[in-house]
């Protein structure tokens, strides 16, 4: 257990995804089978399967959670994919209500 997350190692697939609203966890664990919740502390976590392929969802909830989330799935949970997801603004008129976009990111660590 970390000081934000009250989950054991193990309890998160390699990949989480995060949406950025806290509501949005307690929703998605439908759309996965064997879902359990993994913690509970500043938001709910979840894990289970899709497709056969395990996967946890945890809501990043606001600006600087996403990077104390992040840091401690990474660092004590081994999770190797933190997927963010959600809605977003645009900067052009050529995307139109409702349409996905992708973006990414890149890191090299050290």
């Amino acid at each position: 257990s970390t000081p934000h997350i009250s989950a054991e190692m193990g309890d998160f697939a390699k990949t989480v995804l995060m949406p950025g609203d806290p509501c949005v966890p307690s929703s998605l664990p439908n759309l996965l089978q064997d879902v359990r919740q993994v913690t509970g502390v500043r938001g709910a976590g979840f894990t289970g399967t899709y497709e056969g392929r395990p996967i946890s969802v945890m809501a990043a909830a606001w600006d600087a959670s996403i990077g104390i989330y992040s840091y401690e799935l990474f660092s004590f949970y081994g999770v190797e994919n933190i997927i963010r997801i959600g809605s977003a603004g645009s900067y052009t008129e050529k995307a139109k209500l409702f349409d996905p976009v992708a973006t990414g990111a890149v890191s090299e660590s050290n």
